[in-house]
């Protein structure tokens, strides 16, 4: 170690190449030209040459090098010293020249170092450049995004009374667009909620009041009928009516919340629905004759709901059907058709209201029988319509060809970004 101590102090008291690495901020190169065993360096200041342990270990691996290029470090005086030899073309014959580029640690390291010290001044001055659009855009957003805040904890609370429009900014206006929207779906579906708990407990009311009363009644020893038996058979009637308004209300909440992509979709010829349900409703009144046409048309939707939808129209048409009730098949280039027709008076209703939840006519049930069609109608991207005909009814579905149901769907997805 005192060696080398004093090997660096005899060093840095000589003039020449070692000192003079203090003052080289860069690379250096010389030419050396070797012919046998001798060589020589050309054009080069002598302070800027290596010393001959360090010239001499240069040239060694330069003869002994065996590519166009290569790279070396070397130690000398404590510190390290890089280099590359590269292969030149000698215009003397007889001889090889070298192209030696060398560079010091101590450039290295100073190189690394104005490297941070750039990077961290360019970080600096990205920092406060980017400070002031910072705070301009915090100002900017902080109005828009409270009044959003503020609408979006009142629907948080179910209040989504007040409507949100806001002017100014193009993209705000189509966020606040898109929010009023989500607004108004979650009202109506929150009236429609309501609207359907108030009618299905005003249903359920009275079957349940008339199985209470009959219960009370047979507990107290009155029979409200001739006998036990038929006063039981009441009872069991009213609890038969209020399964089946269940049944349907649970079915409609079913349809309500189901996707298009949970329909079992599959082709099925007409007629094997049409006569299941033909068979079905044949003794249910001796005086009208069910008809079927188009048995071998071909329907492509979900079968068992489509055996719901028909269900639903014929025992809806057979309530007010005179002579006959017709089940029938038609298709065009875009839809196929099942039509339920019946003989028998004009509806002088609102037709409109005919598919609404709980609306009933005047031989009706329970009101979510039509619903239900419309809704299975709509599941398929259909339509549910029902016409006066001269001598009675026409219910009419229309259930979209794949291909037609596709555009349908597209059409739909592209009006909601629009």
């Amino acid at each position: 170690m005192q060696e080398d101590a004093n090997w660096e102090t005899f060093l840095s008291q000589q003039p020449g190449f070692y000192q003079s690495r203090q003052e080289q901020r860069a690379t250096v190169s010389f030419l050396i030209e070797i012919t046998g065993s001798t060589y020589a360096i050309y054009n080069t200041p002598i302070d800027v040459v290596p010393d001959p342990p360090v010239h001499e270990e240069m040239r060694q691996n330069a003869v002994e090098q065996n590519t166009q290029t290569g790279r070396y470090e070397t130690t000398f005086g404590g510190q390290t010293l890089f280099y590359t030899v590269n292969d030149l073309v000698s215009p003397i014959e007889g001889s090889d020249l070298y192209l030696i580029t060398y560079m010091w640690d101590t450039y290295r390291d100073e190189m690394v170092q104005n490297l941070w010290e750039r990077l961290l001044y360019l970080l600096l001055l990205t920092s406060a450049l980017s400070l002031l659009p910072a705070i301009w855009l915090k100002h900017y957003l902080r109005q828009p995004l409270a009044i959003l805040e503020n609408h979006l904890e009142q629907i948080a609370n179910r209040n989504w009374q007040e409507p949100l429009k806001w002017q100014g900014d193009e993209d705000f206006e189509r966020l606040s667009y898109q929010f009023e929207r989500m607004r108004q779906n979650l009202n109506s579906y929150d009236r429609a909620q309501k609207t359907f708990i108030q009618h299905a407990s005003h249903e359920l009311k009275t079957p349940i009041m008339v199985i209470k009363s009959y219960a009370q009644s047979v507990k107290d020893g009155i029979l409200p009928k001739e006998d036990l038996g038929k006063t039981m058979d009441v009872i069991t009637e009213e609890a038969n009516r209020m399964e089946r308004r269940v049944i349907d209300m649970l079915y409609y909440t079913k349809l309500d919340q189901m996707q298009k992509d949970q329909l079992k979709v599959e082709e099925f010829p007409f007629g094997k629905l049409a006569y299941q349900i033909e068979e079905r409703f044949r003794y249910q009144r001796d005086d009208v004759t069910i008809d079927v046409q188009g048995a071998d048309k071909t329907l492509k939707a979900d079968i068992e709901q489509c055996e719901v939808l028909l269900e639903n129209l014929v025992e809806n048409g057979l309530r007010y059907a005179k002579r006959q009730l017709t089940i029938r098949a038609e298709e065009d280039e875009r839809y196929s058709y099942v039509i339920v027709e019946n003989e028998g008076d004009p509806i002088d209703a609102d037709l409109s209201k005919l598919f609404s939840p709980f609306y009933k006519g005047n031989k009706g049930k329970f009101g979510l029988g039509l619903a239900i069609v419309k809704q299975i109608a709509e599941l398929h991207h259909g339509f549910a319509k029902v016409d006066n005909m001269e001598e009675g009814v026409r219910f009419t579905i229309g259930l979209p060809k794949p291909y037609q149901a596709q555009d349908v769907k597209q059409k739909k997805k592209e009006k909601k970004r629009s």
